[in-house]
């Protein structure tokens, strides 16, 4: 599984999306308080500027609500962008400024923040996993619990933190859970099973247990995730997968103050769900 860059995401989605977004905005009609305060032939520059130290990410969403906004009251706009995705802020650092209509720039600020807040907190929040096990060997990962809708653009955000990401659906790659092993009977019937039916892709076998381990591995797993396990056998587990050359991933009951102990053990990946279901959005402020 490669990790998702920008030139990897469908434009046709993002500017789908965005639609969708800025329709919950203007669905009851246009933005009556900036029409009635703001004339129609007023221009300015705006900055997005950060409030907090983050990460970028999301650029070029935000460029793209503009394009739609600036497209739909047929105006232009000029955007300039002062901290490409990936790029660490301080507070007070300037991200984007915007010159054009202040009629447009306004009736498109609520929208670009959010998608530039949301995907920024993701890319801040898997920046200090990363930091937190660096020189270990290992890396952080992302998982399914994402925003619904927003999965690929969360995914790159990770990415834009230095993180890696998991499997993009179901898809891509297999994992083999708990309720997979119930209703096949075992680990080794539910690899199988998996291995019979899709034998192209990666298979993944959550274990509860070292003994659990040990059939994956005798079954032949491509990767073990290694859940809620303590960083004593998380070492123990991630010895006998090597000897065997499977890979190891750690999952459930991490923290940032358990990382580096748990990256030392060897473990190949941290599997941290939080990166997208529970990341605060990055505090952005536009300013004319």
């Amino acid at each position: 599984m490669s990790s998702t860059a920008w030139d990897a995401i469908d434009p046709a989605e993002v500017r789908r999306g965005v639609a969708v977004a800025l329709d919950e905005d203007l669905r009851l009609g246009p933005d009556v308080t900036t029409e009635a305060t703001v004339s129609a032939d007023a221009v300015g520059t705006a900055r997005v500027v950060a409030r907090e130290a983050g990460v970028i990410a999301g650029i070029p969403v935000a460029l793209e609500v503009l394009r739609q906004v600036s497209e739909s009251l047929g105006v232009e706009v000029a955007a300039t962008v002062l901290a490409p995705d990936g790029t660490r802020v301080a507070p007070g650092g300037a991200v984007l400024e915007i010159t054009g209509p202040l009629r447009c720039l306004l009736t498109a600020e609520r929208t670009l923040l959010n998608y530039l807040g949301q995907l920024s907190g993701v890319a801040t929040a898997t920046a200090r996993w990363v930091d937190a096990i660096a020189g270990t060997g290992a890396a952080v990962r992302d998982s399914r619990k994402t925003v619904p809708g927003m999965r690929t653009l969360q995914k790159y955000a990770v990415v834009c933190g230095g993180g890696r990401n998991h499997r993009m659906a179901l898809g891509d790659a297999a994992l083999i859970k708990d309720n997979h092993v119930a209703a096949a009977g075992s680990v080794a019937a539910a690899f199988r099973a998996v291995r019979a039916a899709a034998p192209e892709v990666t298979v993944e076998v959550e274990c509860d247990t070292l003994d659990q381990v040990d059939e994956a591995v005798g079954a032949g797993a491509d990767l073990v995730l290694l859940d809620n396990f303590t960083v004593a056998d998380t070492a123990r587990a991630v010895r006998r997968c090597r000897a065997a050359g499977v890979r190891t991933e750690a999952s459930g009951g991490l923290t940032l103050a358990l990382a580096a102990a748990v990256a030392a053990t060897g473990v190949d990946f941290l599997a941290v769900g939080a990166l997208t279901h529970s990341a605060p959005v990055l505090d952005l402020g536009l300013d004319l």
